[in-house]
């Protein structure tokens, strides 16, 4: 097996979304589909973390802004949610849950993900994800405003990632396999 044959087994592609501003009040986000396995569904992995720096461009070598990683909010996005999202993304509805947004929870903390249609101040889509560590009460909060291009790019990556994140990744294996259960069931048909 040569290299590029390895790398495609063990390299998982994520999508990555930097909002910095000159304010500091800045966000990133970044998604990683996890195909279904086995018995496993697939699902969608996010983190959103909040700017930290401002970051400096102006010198000979440029200073980039920083995101806060290790608070980052990290979500796993199954297929109901996905679905969720994408009815937003399609204007079917303009918010999650008519405005309540998704809860997660964990035994650490509950996370409520709200995502909205936004028009006035600027077009696009608000994603607001809204931590509460269960120990503390203390919230964690990050805002990304998707403009329209990247809903709509998202949406198509989504749209086509479904059957993957439902049914996994095929192989040759799996394709001989399906192939002799569909002659088994025909057998069992006629």
């Amino acid at each position: 097996m040569n290299n590029t044959q390895t790398n495609r087994k063990t390299y998982r592609p994520q999508l990555s979304l930097f909002h910095a501003n000159g304010k500091g009040t800045g966000c990133a986000l970044v998604l990683e589909l996890i195909p279904a396995c086995g018995n496993e569904e697939g699902c969608v992995m996010a983190k959103i973390a909040n700017q930290m720096t401002i970051g400096d461009r102006s010198g000979p070598i440029p200073v980039y802004p920083r995101f806060d990683w290790e608070n980052a909010t990290r979500l796993k996005l199954d297929f109901n949610d996905l679905c969720k999202m994408l009815q937003v993304f399609r204007g079917e509805c303009e918010s999650l849950e008519d405005g309540k947004g998704l809860y997660h929870r964990s035994a650490k903390a509950t996370t409520r993900i709200c995502m909205r249609h936004v028009i006035e101040p600027l077009q696009g889509y608000s994603l607001e994800t809204y931590r509460t560590a269960q120990a503390t009460q203390e919230e964690i909060r990050a805002h990304i405003l998707l403009s329209p291009h990247e809903a709509l790019g998202l949406t198509a990556a989504l749209e086509s990632s479904m059957g993957v994140l439902c049914f996994g990744v095929p192989t040759a294996e799996t394709a001989v396999r399906a192939g002799a259960v569909r002659e088994a069931e025909v057998r069992d048909v006629a």
